[in-house]
């Protein structure tokens, strides 16, 4: 390492063009990297209504459906607009009443179960179906077209609509998100280091991993909307203290060296310190990728890449930086507002006992509320209600009863008699208001210039039968799960290979996946975590104490929630436990790293935790203050509701974890030490010294 940090310096302007001139392609790769915004996507392809998706798709092409729903339009009007819509490109088909009955026909002669469907009053809906999935790109922009062909008297509901209005708000808001941590971040940087100059050289350098982070996504093909939400945000939280212990180690240096050599000993100093903790973060973020909803890889894969190109940044291009400004670094400086803490480490060695007891009691009333906090799976009630997709969405639940529409697939070798007699059997079911199928259109009653043909297409292809079943139940509730389970019982007592397709079904498996993610997960992050700190302590209880403290700071966390009533999005609890646990170990290892060397120095237990609680307590409440900042201040702009419950958590967190890891850490330290000294390999022994210089 010494020779690498050697060269770095000697080379640090040629390392600074080519770190510039890879600006370029990142760019570029960001631009074409797809944005996912249809969260059940990311299902498990081997799940009944992620297969029921696939036949939708591949053989009714049915990959994204939405409804329009037109107010006093005449039929002669509505069949116009039909016609418009389904000569947009991206658009498979615009389905209306004209495709299979001609509108001659008055409405009064119209089945009641088709009028019901087409007809509430003064409006009418119509059926409109994509070439592409929900959210592609060719999607996105179909919907945007269909929105200039319609005017205030239309509304446009569904999935998609919603995923093209939520593509409309991230891209508005993605920029604001970082503007807004970018500068709060500063602030806080501002108020705990002596340097005026050093923020800003920190953000400059901050610029690289971010750009590199975002136009290596290019490979992943596509990453979802939540991602590119927080991924600026995340990484400049997570990865700042990185930049924050090279200058400091820096600064130390010069009062020996002169500059080169100095920032050549830093760097070593900076190597070493950070791997540990990195690979820790890294670890968190990488148990996500176990996830069987694959919304966990896209967050995992993106975050921890960029902690590995926030170290690759720290360790290459900031040190350019460092000795380009080096001398406006020195010249410009403030008094600062974080201060060295000197008393709480003093109580928190007097009273290590009873802290440790109290956190344990503490404890207690938050592992209840964390298993007992109230969790959303409906994603659009996260979503702004004045979003005019939203608003669509409403008109289809009030105006024609679709608050959830099921698509039933079987096998077309069913007969006629069997389907009606499953329909009859649905029908009956608690919740369920109507049900549209070919056979519909063939029973009794119906005009004898209706079109079979248009019919068929709809509803029969590739060897299966469909069903359109309209249900009064909310997705991710209760009621409607239950109503799903009783449907697959009667349907597969005809069919024992019929599936059930959309959003109701895809959102009961993903609550069903998640259940089993979020302790997956969870177990295997901290394990992961446990075996990097018992390497890198050579430790047995080491790990046992800093996971447990980092444990009890997430689960006020996220216990919290149950007694103030707040309902969290269902990914709250995968994603802020992993990220809470990567960040927290940074400041437990930096704390516990300093014990030991206090330690080593000859100092008693007491005197090594007061002095590593002081000596520790400017970088951890720096980081940590900054973490809370760029996500606070995200939070208070934010108007989806999915982003803004996980930037509160994320900022509650940080905060949370800076008290205990400055408080309860160092006074686990202190009772436990007897059995760390026992089972950790060259732990230095209790010195006998007791004066401290302050």
């Amino acid at each position: 390492m010494k020779k690498l940090s050697e060269w770095i310096v000697r080379y640090r302007n040629r390392i600074l063009t080519v770190a510039v001139l890879l600006l370029i392609p990142s760019v570029y790769g960001y631009m074409k990297t797809d944005i996912n915004y249809d969260l059940l996507s990311y299902l498990p392809q081997d799940c009944e209504s992620m297969k029921a998706q696939k036949v939708l798709g591949e053989d009714f092409n049915l990959s994204s459906v939405d409804f329009l729903v037109c107010n006093n339009k005449t039929d002669a009007q509505a069949a116009q607009i039909r016609q418009e819509i389904s000569e947009i490109d991206g658009v498979e088909k615009c389905m209306w009443r004209d495709e299979v009955l001609d509108i001659s026909i008055p409405k009064e002669a119209i089945p009641d179960e088709i009028s019901k469907m087409l007809y509430e009053g003064d409006n009418t809906m119509m059926i409109v179906t994509f070439e592409e999935p929900t959210s592609s790109p060719k999607t996105m922009q179909a919907i945007s077209e269909i929105k200039k062909y319609t005017d205030e008297d239309c509304y446009l509901g569904g999935i998609s609509a919603i995923s093209e209005d939520t593509k409309d708000q991230t891209e508005h808001d993605t920029p604001i998100y970082a503007g807004i941590a970018v500068i709060l971040c500063m602030a806080v940087l501002f108020l705990g280091l002596e340097s005026t100059v050093a923020p800003i050289v920190f953000m400059i350098g901050m610029i690289f991993p971010i750009a590199y982070n975002f136009g290596t996504n290019f490979f992943l093909g596509s990453i979802s909307y939540i991602t590119k939400a927080l991924a600026v945000v995340l990484q400049l939280a997570v990865t700042m203290d990185y930049s924050i212990f090279l200058l400091h180690r820096y600064e130390e240096e010069k009062n020996r060296h002169e500059p080169m050599q100095a920032m050549a000993l830093a760097i070593q100093a900076t190597f070493t310190s950070i791997t540990s903790s990195s690979i820790t973060t890294i670890a968190g973020f990488a148990a996500l990728c176990v996830m069987q909803l694959t919304l966990g890889a896209d967050i995992g894969i993106v975050m921890a890449k960029g902690v590995v190109l926030g170290v690759l940044s720290t360790i290459f291009i900031l040190p350019s930086l460092l000795m380009f400004f080096d001398r406006a670094i020195e010249k410009y400086k403030h008094p600062t507002l974080i201060r060295q803490l000197r008393k709480l480490p003093s109580y928190v060695s007097e009273h290590a006992g009873r802290i440790v007891l109290a956190s344990l009691v503490i404890m207690i009333p938050f592992v209840y509320g964390q298993s007992h906090a109230s969790v959303y799976y409906d994603l659009i009630s996260g979503m702004p209600q004045d979003f005019a997709s939203i608003i669509g969405t409403s008109q289809l639940k009030e105006k024609f009863e679709m608050t959830t529409t099921h698509f039933v697939l079987v096998d077309d070798d069913l007969s006629t008699s069997q389907i009606q007699s499953m329909q009859k059997e649905i029908e009956q079911l608690p919740g369920i208001d109507n049900i549209i199928s070919y056979e519909t259109f063939a029973g009794p009653g119906i005009p004898d210039t209706y079109k079979p043909e248009a019919v068929s297409e709809i509803f029969e292809n590739g060897g299966w039968k469909m069903l359109i079943v309209n249900s009064d139940y909310v997705s991710a509730t209760d009621e409607i799960n239950d109503q799903l389970d009783q449907m697959d019982t009667i349907i597969h007592s005809y069919d024992p290979d019929g599936l059930i397709g959309g959003e109701g079904s895809m959102t009961r498996d993903l609550i069903h996946t998640t259940d089993i993610d979020f302790a997956v997960v969870n177990v295997l992050s901290v394990v992961l975590i446990f075996m990097i700190i018992a390497i890198t302590f050579r430790s047995v209880s080491i790990p046992i104490v800093l996971v447990a403290c980092i444990e009890l700071a997430i689960t006020i966390n996220m216990g919290l929630p149950y007694y103030t009533r707040t309902t969290l999005p269902f990914i709250a609890g995968m994603v802020i436990g992993t990220i809470q646990l990567g960040a927290t170990v940074d400041y437990a290892i930096l704390l516990t790293t300093r014990f030991k060397e206090e330690l080593s120095k000859g100092s008693s237990v007491h005197q090594a935790v007061r002095t590593a609680g002081k000596r520790s307590s400017i970088s951890i409440m720096t980081s940590g203050l900054s973490f809370f900042a760029a996500c606070i201040g995200v939070s208070f702009f934010a108007k989806m509701d999915l982003i803004r419950s996980l930037v509160v958590l994320l900022a509650r967190g940080a905060l949370i974890s800076v008290v205990c890891i400055l408080t309860v850490l160092p006074a686990m330290l202190v009772v436990f030490h007897k059995p760390i000294e026992k089972t950790t390999k060259g732990w230095p022994k209790e010195g006998v010294n007791s004066y401290e210089k302050n």
